[in-house]
């Protein structure tokens, strides 16, 4: 296969010695050369306080099995320091023919490079130690159960009367007739009622698909289904069960062993919450300075003009001590959070506190609370610091699974935010865009980011891919590939949704015609597949082919190896170059087939 001559490092645990490094520590490193790459010495370079260094590496007999895959590498080992809180390194590759190569993580190269793509050894304090094994289920609370007895009568029409127990704002909604408003008028307004305690009801299927971390979207008071405009971080919505249902439903995962995260917008509040009330309120109020106010109209700074949502002022001492106390106060129930909005938060023209406030707020959660970035382009500049541990990775991820499985006839206005729909792109550029976003974070910062196929601002992943074979192959990479797989909740049963307001479809439970149950099946063989090889949550990634329509690579430890085919379109047959045996969808042997829409996936031993 084609890469298999190539020169490979990656930052997984086959490939360097210490995943947690302290500042000051030795690290080994090792890399693997096949013979016919004719790699005869090998130099690591490492940058100490901006000062290029260079260590000579050696042969490592010992390992010359090392990861089950291919019986004809030289393992080369070389020691280094961490000397500053992110270390790069890269590797000089001398060849008998007098050529020298870089190796980065953004791959082979003969000319010289920048050092954005150098592998990176970061000393920062480490995310907690559960967070690579996890799988994240995501709920959208309105849309998922209801405790109660259903809404009766639910009008259709926007301007519908109340409903006793409702705000005025709530546009009641019945679960299983009324379809979910897209866009335009009663969009955020649109009420099913779902609640804490109904999630509660439901554990036994999250846990069937093997996820074992529930992420909440908000459940503070706010005038709006989504509650992205909350009026107190103090209390839960009482339309959601209040404080006590939080603490139910905490109470009831955690004797699971499962674990709580919430969702927190630290960009902006809403207008009706308490902090900016005082400040619309007294232009000479303590909280005045929370927020951007024109000193000369007495206009404010808003999340995309939309003045529902006032943007928070970072430089602010109110603004860090408030948000400091209300990610603490809720830590308990809740085993870290979603920052909703991360990229924007604390930036607004020439003020940029988007680090100071990542940082000030991790160093306030602890060391095992999970603290994950929501960010839909690149989100690189802002990792591998001591803030956020990862991000929703729809650059690295999301945006090249969905050009290369988009369906023949998608139809979307535009492609997670850039006009022109989804471009249809075969498996080099796919390949090209994992590893161009991946060479810009260290392996820490890659595995702990969230890699998902859709979420409740996207469409759906079956609605992009049009089938269920494509979709049941881009939950293959999903469950697969390194980072942490996140499902939106009701993909599951392959619902659809052309944009984020249209996918919050209620769940299905009482629609049968609504659930895909082979797609549910599929889920919970290939999650559940990842919970039970340590390979595909903890190995490396070694890439091993790339065509058009097809895809192999392999997840190694030092024990075995996990190969994996995913192909969008029959082929020619690969070989496998030694005998494997299949986990999925794959026969024993040492040949890859050539069938397809295909996912193949094999166990290949020392």
């Amino acid at each position: 296969m084609r890469y298999l001559a190539e020169p490979h490092h990656d930052g997984s645990a086959l490939y360097v010695s210490d995943q947690r490094p302290a500042l000051g520590s030795r690290v080994t490193l090792w890399l693997r050369a096949p013979l016919a790459a004719g790699v005869t010495g090998v130099h690591v370079r490492v940058v100490h306080d901006g000062e290029p260094r260079y260590a000579e590496a050696s042969v490592d007999d010992s390992r010359r099995a090392a990861g089950g895959y291919g019986g004809t590498d030289v393992w080369w080992r070389a020691e280094i320091t961490a000397v500053n809180p992110v270390t790069p390194y890269r590797f000089l590759l001398h060849t008998g023919s007098g050529q020298a190569y870089w190796l980065t993580g953004a791959g082979l190269a003969a000319h010289d490079l920048t050092d954005a793509g150098d592998f990176r050894l970061v000393c920062h304090q480490p995310p907690p130690s559960w967070m690579p094994d996890a799988i994240v289920y995501q709920i959208f609370p309105d849309r998922f159960e209801r405790s109660g007895p259903p809404l009766t009568d639910a009008p259709d029409a926007p301007d519908a009367p109340d409903v006793p127990g409702l705000p005025d704002w709530a546009l009641p909604r019945d679960w299983d007739r009324d379809p979910v408003i897209p866009s335009g008028p009663g969009t955020s307004r649109q009420f099913y009622g779902g609640d804490l305690d109904g999630i509660g009801r439901r554990l036994d299927h999250i846990q069937s698909l093997g996820a074992d971390t529930v992420y909440l979207t908000p459940i503070f008071p706010a005038r709006s289904n989504h509650r992205y405009n909350a009026s107190t971080f103090e209390r839960v919505d009482p339309l959601l069960g209040g404080d006590e249902a939080l603490h139910r439903l905490s109470g009831a995962l955690h004797g699971r062993g499962m674990r709580l995260l919430g969702d927190i917008t630290t960009n902006h509040c809403g207008d009706t919450h308490e902090w900016f009330t005082a400040a619309v309120s007294d232009v000479n109020a303590p909280e005045r300075d929370m927020f951007y106010f024109d000193p000369e109209t007495g206009d404010y700074e808003s999340w995309w003009g939309f003045k529902s949502l006032p943007k928070l002022n970072w430089g602010s001492p109110l603004v860090r001590a408030g948000m400091k106390a209300v990610l603490t106060k809720w830590l308990g129930p809740f085993d870290g959070w979603r920052v909703d909005v991360a990229n924007m938060t604390g930036r607004r023209g020439g003020d940029d506190h988007a680090h100071e406030a990542a940082a000030l707020l991790r160093a306030e959660l602890g060391p095992e609370a999970a603290f994950i970035a929501e960010h839909n382009h690149d989100a690189t500049r802002d990792l591998d610091r001591d803030g956020w541990h990862g991000t929703m990775n729809y650059g690295g991820f999301t945006r090249p699974v969905w050009s290369w499985l988009r369906g023949p006839d998608l139809d979307l206005e535009h492609f997670l935010g850039v006009p022109g729909g989804v471009p249809a792109r075969d498996g080099a550029a796919t390949l090209a865009a994992f590893r161009s976003f991946g060479s810009q974070m260290s392996w820490r910062s890659l595995v702990h980011s969230w890699q998902l196929l859709d979420s409740h601002d996207s469409p759906r992943i079956r609605t992009v891919t049009g089938s269920r074979e494509r979709h049941l192959l881009a939950l293959g990479l999903q469950a697969t590939l390194p980072g942490t797989p996140m499902v939106f909740a009701g993909s599951e049963f392959g619902l659809t949704g052309v944009n984020g307001e249209h996918s919050r479809t209620p769940m299905p439970w009482n629609r049968p015609h609504d659930q895909d149950l082979k797609t549910l099946a599929g889920y919970r063989e290939l999650l559940g597949l990842r919970r039970a090889e340590p390979a595909l949550r903890h190995g490396g990634l070694r890439w091993l082919h790339a065509d058009a329509d097809c895809l192999v690579f392999a997840r190694e430890t030092y024990e075995e190896s996990i190969v994996v085919c995913a192909r969008r379109a029959p082929g020619a047959p690969l070989a496998l170059g030694t005998h494997a045996t299949g986990l999925y969808g794959a026969p024993d042997g040492d040949v890859i087939p050539g069938e397809g829409p295909s996912l193949g996936v094999w166990r290949v031993t020392r």
